[in-house]
């Protein structure tokens, strides 16, 4: 029989899911949702703090707030289908819901990576050229900078995507992850995908090394202004205002190379998998945290919306 003859039209997919004894998998599923709620919670708070406080309306604050609702978006896209899949013996996707969590998950990806090099641009000029921060960094120039990023981001989902549409399945359609991510889904194909991994190799290495090229040459231009003068007080002004989003781009790009980049063919799929989980939900769940743990304006904010809801609590019960 020919590969056509093998080839079939898929209406679902089948996800292996988390590596997890059964035993074990209501405590992993209690772990995942208290994390995924933390995520959720952490994120949708600093975007409330950022739009109630006047103060935080700055291109820093703006920038931030964007990359809060990515990280909540991002999350959203694989998590809650995971902890349906933890409760269920029928670990299936449809395969327009599989198409559609590929998509997302690309776009989400992509838009934080450019989101974070916009970021350290934007910490360039604070410490840089401060003379003129306001006049560079304009409310028009911050948002043309992030719809820019989403416009670049959706052009290289949708391209990924309506390849991957373009490929057949055969018998064996169990995706081994527990979510449809594109390099799984195209491994369990039965037709040529040379073209897609030419694709991943070049379009999507230029995606990922572009921005990130651009973070370290930023960080490199932003030590050499300060290590010309040197100072104590230089010094500790470039890690106050760039310690939070060097922790933050750390944690993004570590995993993201620990996974795709630095990952041998010696790695077994469970460990992939699991490695996974620090840029799916992991690395979300901590930037709020890492923003506002040594950040004295969010603090600011959170004590000036806790004093609030106090007040308000006491006139309702008043």
């Amino acid at each position: 029989m020919t590969r056509r003859e093998n080839e079939t039209r898929v209406s679902e997919f089948l996800l292996q899911g988390f590596p997890v004894p059964p035993e074990r998998q209501g405590s992993f599923f209690i772990l995942f949702l208290v994390m995924y709620l933390t995520t959720m919670l952490g994120n949708l708070l600093i975007i409330l703090l950022i739009r109630m406080d006047t103060r935080l309306h700055t291109p820093m604050y703006f920038f931030l707030s964007v990359l809060a609702f990515n990280d909540v978006t991002f999350s959203s896209v694989t998590v809650p289908k995971m902890l349906m899949d933890m409760k269920t013996n029928h670990k299936s996707i449809p395969y327009a819901g599989c198409i559609s969590q590929v998509f997302f998950l690309i776009l989400f990806a992509c838009t934080e990576n450019f989101l974070l090099s916009v970021m350290a641009y934007d910490r360039y000029v604070a410490i840089c050229q401060p003379l003129h921060y306001t006049t560079i960094m304009r409310h028009e120039r911050c948002v043309a900078l992030v719809a820019t990023s989403l416009i670049l981001s959706f052009f290289h989902s949708l391209l990924h995507t309506l390849l991957l549409a373009r490929v057949s399945f055969c018998v064996n359609v169990t995706i081994p992850h527990f979510f449809c991510e594109l390099t799984p889904v195209l491994e369990i194909s039965c037709s040529d995908i040379s073209l897609n991994d030419m694709v991943i190799f070049i379009e999507g290495g230029i995606s990922f090394y572009v921005p990130f090229i651009s973070i370290l040459g930023t960080y490199i231009r932003i030590w050499a202004t300060v290590l010309r003068n040197p100072s104590a007080k230089k010094f500790f002004k470039v890690l106050s205002t760039c310690g939070s989003h060097l922790l933050v781009v750390s944690l993004f790009y570590g995993t993201i190379l620990k996974v795709y980049f630095l990952s041998s063919s010696s790695v077994t799929k469970s460990k992939d998998i699991i490695a996974s989980l620090m840029y799916m939900i992991v690395t979300p769940m901590l930037n709020p945290f890492i923003y506002s743990l040594r950040n004295r304006d969010i603090k600011q904010a959170l004590n000036l919306l806790a004093k609030k809801v106090k007040f308000l609590s006491r006139n309702s019960r008043g």
